[in-house]
């Protein structure tokens, strides 16, 4: 019999995965020999092709996929697979994220709720980045990003991990790990996590907004150029979508964190600092600044003119090129405040109705300006 040709029958599929599991409730191992995850392999690669079909064949019936999918949570397979993830071969982890992928896209049988009812799972993915060898694998798992729903993507699993102690080890572990591949994908993870869900996460930053962001700008003053240039743009994102506007207003009126914008614009690289004049512009045109801000712009603000002046001035960009004119005439007009100026969100709207992609290429200058 040939293992590889794909069996129609869900009924089958499943008890053919079953047995090769040995027992619904028994973690995944192999023999002495291997034999028994290699036929595991063997029947998640026959589940796969009911799934999504292969070459010169027709894909399975919407019927036939969402009894698979029942079956398959009735045994508990997936979750067992996914928390054994690490013993399986190579190609079999491969399978099991694809069907895992299939489930979620497709919520078959609502394999969402099911997953969401076994918050270990989300967790396990999470902590998956520990592990070189499986960590792309949970990495598509939690975020796949050729398909438009996915795990994280799926409000209620994504507030599982916004509010779990897994959410800080992208902070201060994931992210920088040393493997480019592993680590661009924590990051990836991680922009998913906090851009997806708007309103959640902007209830989240709320509640949570300073252990946020204290965390953030740890990553900011990473000594690894990739890791700070990535969460400077993200920053940048995160406070100029308009469902955040609030912790906008609150980020930018707290003295340390245009300190920390200042000495990213003094950066060697001209791409950071490109990143950082994004931020540092909404400081800038805010017009309810606090007074502590304020005082730190009029102590810089004629060398702060200078470099703005100077400022990748061979930048084809003719929104670029008006901002900073913008900062530059606010800049000029600087005093510090006695009352709260009138419309309050109009310079604020005015800024962010400008606002330029953060992926544009920055040129080469390096100007400096001083630390505050």
């Amino acid at each position: 019999m040939d293992l590889f040709k794909p069996k129609k029958n869900p009924e089958k599929l499943a008890k053919h995965l079953r047995e090769a599991m040995e027992n619904p409730s028994a973690p995944v191992k192999p023999d002495k020999s291997g034999k028994v995850v290699d036929i595991v392999t063997k029947r998640l690669q026959q589940i796969k092709v009911m799934l999504y079909g292969e070459v010169g064949q027709d894909e399975s019936s919407p019927q036939k996929c969402s009894q698979l999918a029942a079956l398959l949570i009735a045994d508990n397979a997936l979750p067992r697979l996914v928390l054994n993830l690490a013993g399986l071969p190579f190609e079999a982890r491969k399978h099991v994220a694809q069907i895992y992928n299939n489930f979620i896209r497709r919520d078959l049988s609502g394999f969402v709720t099911y997953i969401e009812r076994q918050p270990q799972i989300m967790s396990t993915l999470v902590r998956g980045y520990e592990n070189a060898d499986i960590a792309l694998n949970c990495g598509t798992m939690l975020r796949e990003v050729r398909i438009p729903i996915s795990s994280i993507r799926h409000e209620a699993l994504a507030r599982q991990v916004l509010y779990s102690d897994d959410l800080w080890k992208f902070f201060d572990t994931y992210v920088h790990l040393p493997n480019f591949d592993v680590g661009s994908d924590a990051f990836a993870s991680f922009k998913d996590l906090l851009t997806r869900h708007k309103g959640l996460v902007s209830v989240f930053f709320d509640t949570h907004f300073d252990q946020v962001f204290e965390q953030y700008n740890r990553l900011l003053s990473s000594e690894n150029y990739v890791t700070r240039r990535q969460s400077l743009k993200l920053l940048g994102e995160i406070l100029l979508d308009r469902s955040n506007f609030d912790i906008m207003m609150r980020y930018i009126c707290k003295r340390d964190n245009l300190k920390m914008m200042m000495n990213l614009l003094r950066d060697t690289s001209a791409n950071i600092q490109f990143e950082a004049f994004h931020v540092f512009k909404v400081f800038v045109a805010n017009p309810k600044k606090p007074n502590e801000v304020t005082q730190i712009l009029l102590n810089n603000k004629d060398k702060l003119i200078a470099y703005l002046e100077k400022f990748q001035n061979d930048k084809d960009d003719s929104q670029f090129v008006e901002e900073k004119a913008l900062l530059i005439r606010t800049l000029g007009t600087l005093e510090l405040a006695a009352e709260d100026p009138p419309n309050g969100v109009v310079m604020i709207d005015a800024v962010l109705s400008k606002v330029t992609s953060s992926c544009v290429e920055a040129a080469t200058t390096k100007d400096q300006v001083p630390t505050a």
